[in-house]
């Protein structure tokens, strides 16, 4: 008799352990948790908004006019640090303050849930903030790859060919000369003449031009030597004969003063072509080098607000349960 009241007492004890309801509540108030993340997002945004605007009211495109490029870098990584603290910080006193209450839980038992409820509101918050502005977070982090891709390479060509376009807009000859390309170089080599023998092409007719028309096209033959020699990074003897021949012929210089000229411009337009290109790729450098800082500080400034989250939660579950 005794082993049996001994068992039914167990038994009971078990089954009223087990219909009561705080052993049978989940230890995640996700109700808390979904409410401070929601919270913190919608803080984020708004804090995010606001120093957006301040920050396009402080520059200006004028000389000497609104803050420099240096005090905008760090008033923007102050404003995110601060914006992530505001947020996370009140998301995560919002998730500890707003959880269920543990009866019979020990007390260290309710600091790791209310530190881990207040994570769970920054994580859930900084997803949602993420999807929110995927498209700006991915022109941060890949700012910087892409502006070396696509700003140091073809500076030189695109130069020149800008050069071959304007001669060809300014003549009434058809736009294959000036189109084609590396192949033109060899065509104009082909039926090159010695301008300073004139034209004697038995039985045939010479077309007739307009000045504009012979400048254009003299023009356009010029700018693809000049590109076949920066592509090669030298001026053949031959070419700058030839094109000191057809300056000599428009501007009454010598033959020698002609190609010294030649000489002279196509040294001009290789240094400055090279220094179009060095300033190109210092910039590439130097967006580089900002979103490599950028996603750093962005880095730095997650990690405070998941410590802050975490820090307010416990604070405001003791709020809770005082």
């Amino acid at each position: 008799m005794n082993t049996t009241s001994e068992q039914n007492a167990v038994f009971g004890s078990v089954r009223t352990a087990l219909d009561s309801p705080q052993l049978c509540a989940s230890a995640v108030s996700w109700g808390a948790i979904l409410a401070g993340a929601a919270a913190a997002a919608a803080l984020s945004l708004i804090l995010l908004i606001l120093g957006t605007g301040l920050g396009l009211s402080s520059v200006s495109p004028w000389v000497n006019d609104g803050i420099s490029a240096t005090t905008f870098g760090v008033s923007t990584i102050l404003w995110v640090t601060f914006t992530q603290l505001a947020a996370a910080g009140m998301g995560g006193y919002l998730a500890g303050r707003l959880r269920t209450k543990w009866l019979d839980v020990h007390t260290d038992e309710v600091f790791f849930r209310d530190t881990a409820h207040g994570f769970l509101a920054w994580a859930i918050a900084t997803l949602a903030t993420a999807a929110l502005l995927t498209s700006v977070t991915a022109s941060i982090v890949n700012g910087g790859v892409q502006a070396g891709a696509s700003m140091a390479g073809g500076v030189a060509t695109t130069a020149v060919a800008a050069t071959a376009g304007g001669a060809a807009a300014g003549s009434d000859m058809p736009s294959e000369d000036a189109d084609s390309g590396a192949v033109g170089y060899f065509l104009d080599s082909l039926f090159r003449r010695d301008l300073n023998r004139g034209v004697n092409v038995p039985g045939s007719t010479p077309r007739a031009l307009t000045p504009q028309q012979e400048t254009a096209v003299s023009m356009a033959e010029v700018t693809r030597i000049y590109m076949n020699a920066i592509r090669t990074g030298a001026l053949p003897a031959d070419d700058a004969s030839y094109v000191g021949q057809v300056v000599a012929q428009r501007t009454g210089l010598t033959q020698q003063e002609a190609e010294q000229r030649v000489n002279d411009t196509f040294s001009r337009l290789q240094t400055s072509l090279n220094e179009a290109e060095t300033a190109t790729r210092e910039a590439a450098d130097s967006a580089r080098k900002a979103s490599a800082y950028t996603a750093l500080w962005l880095f730095i400034s997650l990690l405070i607000g998941a410590f802050v989250a975490s820090f307010a939660a416990p604070y405001g579950g003791r709020q809770r349960d005082a």
